[in-house]
């Protein structure tokens, strides 16, 4: 007998996929993001990149030996937080930053809660939003080909028209850009959120390879399209679904296994939630862009949702006076 039969209670789930597969397969899908990310916004792209992952690494392995835990990087879980903190970063970012956000992201956000699966917020976003608070400047420093500009995002901030977008655009000495241009990449923002086309076509993978459903991505987007019309907002729903990071956190971290709602109908409402909180965040808070602080915002209702929307077991007998 070369196949031991396993004798267990349910569920008894029977699949190809490991976490290390998984967490492979969604790297992989980040590529031609930040391959455009690399082209139009410059090489050292790269090396932030390989820096965030490699901090996100090496703070796992460190924290696990220290706790004389075992030592879990193979899973590249810690990977993927690197590459997925990077992708919210801005090239220009000075080096050493990324080094404490990745720190901060696998130790404080995903270690202290247990380690993978139990963390109660995207670590990536998280370490997103603590660098972003200590690093304002250095966090909203955009260049395109080598020059500094405002995002789309910040131009279309309290703007009433289209027209007072591209005035704006011009003072600050820039054009604004088409929609081939926010398709591309070809548009400041951060590393691996500029261009659509890619990130659309990585989360078209992972949709197709069963590793996300398209529930949270599609209504997120849609959520934020139709609300950017009742708000009248100035540049139009196509850019505000094509600027800033929404496509990147709609199909990769509001789609996080750990922090999302696990039934089809807590998972659209969550997705209307994170829709609602980024639009007016872009429309009437303190930053251009509302995506981050949305997900992680509704990372903490994940449990409450959870609870309201689990089916309850077959058969189960009601309390008496309920």
């Amino acid at each position: 007998m070369n196949r031991l039969l396993v004798v267990a209670s349910s569920p008894h789930i029977r699949a190809n996929l490991s976490t290390q597969r998984i967490m492979a397969l969604v790297m992989l899908s980040l590529v031609p993001a930040g391959a455009a990310g690399a082209y139009f916004l410059g090489v050292r792209s790269i090396l932030v990149i390989a820096i965030s992952i490699a901090s996100c690494v090496a703070a796992e392995a460190l924290w696990q030996k220290c706790t004389e835990q075992p030592i879990t990087v193979s899973d590249l879980s810690a990977a993927l937080t690197g590459l997925l903190l990077a992708y919210n970063l801005p090239p220009s970012i000075p080096l050493w930053m990324p080094v404490i956000g990745g720190f901060f992201a696998i130790i404080v956000v995903k270690q202290f809660f247990g380690g993978l699966g139990q963390n109660i917020m995207n670590p990536a976003l998280a370490g997103r939003a603590m660098m972003l608070i200590c690093w304002p400047v250095a966090m909203t420093t955009w260049t395109v080909h080598g020059v500094s500009g405002p995002t789309v995002l910040s131009l279309v901030k309290g703007a009433d028209s289209l027209s007072e977008v591209t005035s704006r655009a011009a003072e600050a000495g820039q054009s604004f850009p088409t929609l081939i241009d926010a398709l591309l990449g070809n548009m400041g923002g951060c590393l691996g959120e500029t261009s659509a086309i890619a990130l659309i076509a990585g989360g078209v993978f992972l949709v197709a390879f069963g590793i996300i459903s398209w529930r949270i991505p599609v209504i997120y987007i849609a959520t934020v399209a139709v609300l950017s019309v009742i708000l009248g907002r100035a540049a139009g729903p196509v850019y505000e679904v094509l600027s800033g990071g929404l496509i990147l956190g709609a199909f990769y971290m509001a789609t996080d296994y750990a922090t999302s709602p696990l039934t089809p109908k807590g998972q659209a409402i969550f997705a209307i939630g994170c829709g609602i909180i980024a639009t007016l965040i872009r429309a009437y808070g303190g930053y251009p862009e509302g995506v981050s602080y949305s997900i992680l915002i509704m990372n903490l209702t994940v449990p409450i949702i959870d609870r309201v929307t689990t089916p309850k077991i077959f058969g189960e007998v009601k309390k008496h006076g309920a």
